[in-house]
Formats: C-alpha cells, sequence, structure tokens
C-alpha cells in the first residue's frame, strides 16, 4: 500500500485521477489539494465520489505532500516545476499531468508555454511516460512527464511504422479530434453547450502546444527528420480523441497488419483491431485503452492510420496510473481494469 497525494483536484483530470486511484487495491489516498476549494468535501464537487473518497480539498502543504510515496500534479502548465524539484529530493516520486517535463529543450519549452523554465536541469532527467516506449526507464525514474493526450495518440499510430523505418518521416500528417473535456473545466466562452453543441471547427492550426512533444516523441525513434503537419479539431463531444494518421510507405511489400499485431502484442492497453475496422471513440469511453485500425486506400501507398482513446484516461489520468504501477512494482493493469462505458 502506496499513500498519494494529488495537487490540483478540482479540475476533469484531477476527478479523473481520483475515480481510478479510489478504487485501487495498492493505493491510500492521503491529501488532494485546491487553494479555491480549502475546507470543501471532494464528494460535494464530485457526487460521483460520494462513498469512496472522504477527503476535503486542501491548500498545497509541503510537509504533507512529503510524506506521500508518490504526488501526481493535475495543474495547469507552470505548477509542477515550481514543487518539484523539492519532492523529488525529499524521496517522492512525482508523476506530473502537465507539459512542464515533456519537452527536453528548455528554450523550446518556453517558446511554446509563454515562460521560463523554473528547473531546466530537471528536463534531462524526466522520463517520458508512455510505457510502449519507456517501460524500463520508467521503473527506475523519480520524474515522470506524463504525455498530453493527442501525442499519445499520434504517437502511438505511427511509432510501429517510425522504429522501422517503413514511411517517409518527414511528411506526417495528423489529423485529430478531441471533445471538449480536453480543453479543461475552467469557464471558456468556446467550450459552453451553445458555442460548441451542433459545431465542429479546427484550432491553432499554425502550431499546438503538443507538436513539439509528438515530433519529439518521434525524432528519438529514428535517425531520419520528422515533418509533421498536426490539424487539431474540437468536436462536440465530452471524451475521447480520434487522431487520422496520413503517411507515404517507403516498402509497398511490408505487412502492415503483421507490423502492428506483433509491436503491440503485448501491450495490454494497446488493441489493433481486425483489417478493415473503424475504431470509434465510444468504444474507449472511460477506458485505459488505445485502439488503432489501417488502411491503404486504393491499394496505393499512402497508410492511414486510425487511433482513438479517451483523453482523461489513456490520455491523461490512465496512463499516469500505469506510470506508477510501473514504478511500484505493481501489476501493471491494476486498478485499470474497468470496461469501457457502451452507449
Amino acid at each position: 500500500m502506496i499513500k498519494v497525494g494529488i495537487v490540483g483536484g478540482t479540475g476533469y483530470t484531477g476527478v479523473e485521477l481520483l475515480r481510478l486511484l479510489a478504487a485501487h487495491p495498492e493505493v491510500e489516498l492521503a491529501v488532494i489539494t485546491s487553494r479555491s476549494e480549502d475546507g470543501l468535501a471532494v464528494a460535494d464537487m464530485y457526487p460521483n465520489l460520494r462513498g469512496h473518497v472522504d477527503l476535503k480539498f486542501t491548500v498545497p502543504n509541503m510537509d504533507l505532500l512529503k510524506s506521500c510515496n508518490v504526488v501526481f500534479f493535475a495543474t495547469p502548465n507552470g505548477i509542477a516545476m515550481t514543487m518539484a524539484p523539492e519532492l523529488v529530493e525529499a524521496g517522492v516520486k512525482v508523476i506530473d499531468l502537465a507539459a512542464d517535463f515533456r519537452i527536453k529543450d528548455a528554450v523550446e519549452w518556453t517558446k511554446w508555454y509563454g515562460q521560463d523554465h523554473a528547473c531546466p536541469d530537471l528536463l534531462q532527467e524526466a522520463v517520458y511516460g508512455m510505457p510502449e516506449v519507456n517501460r524500463d526507464a520508467i521503473r527506475n525514474a523519480r520524474l515522470i512527464a506524463n504525455p498530453g493526450c493527442y501525442p499519445t495518440a499520434v504517437q502511438l499510430g505511427f511509432l510501429p511504422l517510425i522504429e522501422n523505418n517503413l514511411i517517409d518521416s518527414s511528411r506526417l500528417i495528423a489529423d485529430a479530434k478531441s471533445g471538449v473535456s480536453g480543453a479543461g473545466r475552467q469557464a471558456n466562452v468556446a467550450t459552453l453547450l451553445c458555442e460548441a453543441s451542433e459545431n465542429f471547427k479546427a484550432y491553432a492550426v499554425p502550431g499546438h502546444r503538443h507538436l513539439p512533444e509528438i515530433r519529439q516523441g518521434l525524432q528519438i525513434q529514428t535517425e531520419q527528420p520528422v515533418g509533421l503537419t498536426f490539424v487539431p479539431h474540437l468536436t462536440p463531444m465530452v471524451r475521447g480523441i480520434h487522431a487520422t494518421l496520413y503517411a507515404e510507405l517507403t516498402d509497398d511489400s511490408a505487412d502492415i497488419q503483421s507490423l502492428y499485431e506483433q509491436r503491440y502484442r503485448d501491450e495490454v492497453f494497446v488493441d489493433v483491431l481486425p483489417a478493415g475496422s473503424h475504431p470509434e471513440t465510444r468504444t474507449v469511453r472511460g477506458a485505459n485503452t488505445c485502439r488503432i485500425a489501417m488502411h491503404r486506400p486504393q491499394g496505393g501507398n499512402v497508410l492511414v492510420i486510425l487511433s482513438v482513446i479517451d483523453n482523461l484516461v489513456k490520455g491523461a489520468a490512465g496512463q499516469a496510473v500505469h506510470n506508477m504501477n510501473i514504478m511500484f512494482g505493481f501489476t501493471e493493469q491494476c486498478g485499470l481494469e474497468g470496461i469501457p462505458l457502451l452507449p
């Protein structure tokens, strides 16, 4: 049994962490912080946790957080980097669900996030928490940079092709759609029901913050330059990401279906569907699963990869719990066995 703290528990990823960790057999929830909701019972804000979580929100207290074995940060960008060094030095493992430690280059991080990095020395130590790529490093890590939602769906979709140099990595396209929960819980006119419902739009076309993260992750797997056009879209649904990925094959003879099946054969949270399938976001709702299918339209050399996840689970809280399980030697599926919700 390990003691767990969560910094920033009032957002959607925070409550998703609470939902998963409250049912985890190896976890004792010790502290959940919120400056704005100090003293409020968690179950009063999130009635779905009534009977499962009896904690109250408290202001962040480093002594309490240092008594934990692991602390999750479900905070806006720029918060974890101000607190992580002290926790790591005290022997507490840290898993950051924001973007503070995802990009290795501090100058690049500042370019995309608009502020100086508070602890650039930890950027190189932080392990990028994608278990399908970095399992061994995660096992011994002190600090995990939990991947973003779009980067998870896109990288898992491209990964087998990149690893085997089967595509022109200089001309990749990721056309991705996300539910409105990806924008967070803060008040925002663009995500009001009357604005988002019955509507569909692209955004951040000139450059999205997840672009350098995706490029960095793919670049590590190949010696070739990675050129990626990434266009995110907002869809009128609460949860889910659907990434439609395009790449030009450099080897027409490759058995793509077998390649993906072999690559993810032992990955319990990646499901390669039978040939000809079209994965749907509703089939992963509430689950820590990525479902993938591949197509070659008209038998040409353009490969289309379809990758779907729940942005709050496999794209955030579920992947964070998966990382925790690896770090502490638990079964990787522990606390993550839930079946997706349908309808």
